[in-house]
């Protein structure tokens, strides 16, 4: 597929001015970066991603607004790649990676993990240059009415590295499976590492039973989360981060209070994203920080999701 994937972008990047102009301004973008408990955390200033970062995704304005992952609504000059039966692999004309796609399903329904997670591991078995992400409906989906997966080139995200030094406690394992939790607060992170796809998809369902007891979550919802997938040699590697909140007090904040950060998969693997540049000038470790304790999983609840799938596994 690595072909494939290549012959993609160069079609779209020759014939579609938007994806072209706007990876190209990806040569410019700003990038500085701090280190919080022992990871490192870049920060991006990409103006581009305001259309991402600003999404209304209450229920009224998904309701009033076409959806722009459904075929019919597809700008005529984007193309797509098929992927099994049911995906599309579509480029992303709003990049934060050099290489960044969209996947989603060919069909328009919501949202959800459950059932998919294999899906997720054949796509990063496929394209084995990328890391796979899935931002939960209610925690960074920009389309939390259209299922879709999203990618981008390796060697971006510090997560990438950072897990291998965080690995802090064995929650359970499996004959080709071990699920690890990560010292690496506020994160508060899950590792699935795997060699066997079915197996951990397997495990998959029960961390998300589990997840579903920590986090308080209604039977007819999926419980917050973000995930990041990918291929290392024959072993599946799957971060996931376990969320409280969909958006932190300053993006509602007013005046020097205000920052337009919206935390998303990319931004829990170690790169946090500021469409605006003054945001991206005035950003701190501390406020980083700050955000990444107010949306993802209390200690308390961590624990208790420790506590359950020790008992589970």
């Amino acid at each position: 597929m690595k072909e494939q994937l290549e012959t993609l972008f160069n079609k779209q990047l020759a014939l579609w001015n938007l994806a072209k102009q706007n990876y190209k301004a990806l040569e410019t973008v700003q990038e500085k970066q701090f280190t919080i408990n022992g990871n490192c955390y870049k920060v991006q200033f990409n103006p581009a991603r305001i259309t991402s970062s600003a999404a209304k995704v209450d229920a009224k304005s998904i309701q009033e607004r076409p959806c722009f992952l459904c075929r019919q609504n597809l700008s005529s000059e984007q193309i797509g790649l098929a992927f099994e039966q049911n995906y599309q692999i579509l480029v992303n004309p709003f990049p934060i990676f050099q290489r960044h796609l969209t996947v989603p399903d060919k069909r328009h329904t919501d949202q959800r993990i459950a059932g998919r997670f294999i899906d997720m591991l054949n796509l990063a078995d496929a394209a084995t240059d990328y890391v796979i992400f899935y931002n939960g409906p209610h925690c960074g989906a920009s389309a939390p009415d259209h299922m879709h997966f999203q990618a981008g080139n390796k060697g971006f995200l510090p997560l990438e590295d950072d897990w291998k030094k965080q690995k802090a406690e064995k929650l359970g394992n499996a004959a080709e499976t071990t699920i690890w939790a990560l010292n690496d607060e506020p994160r508060n992170t899950l590792v699935l590492e795997s060699t066997n796809k079915t197996e951990a998809a397997k495990l998959f369902e029960t961390v998300y039973e589990a997840l579903k007891v920590a986090l308080h979550t209604q039977p007819q919802e999926e419980p917050m989360m973000n995930l990041i997938t990918w291929k290392e040699g024959r072993r599946w590697i799957t971060c996931l981060f376990p969320r409280a909140k969909h958006r932190p007090s300053c993006y509602l904040a007013e005046g020097d209070k205000n920052l337009l950060i919206s935390p998303a998969s990319v931004d829990m693997g170690g790169v946090f994203i500021t469409p605006l540049e003054k945001d991206f000038i005035k950003i701190t470790a501390e406020e980083i920080t700050t955000i990444l304790q107010e949306v993802c999983i209390q200690p308390d609840d961590f624990q208790t999701l420790k506590t359950q799938l020790k008992a589970w596994l």
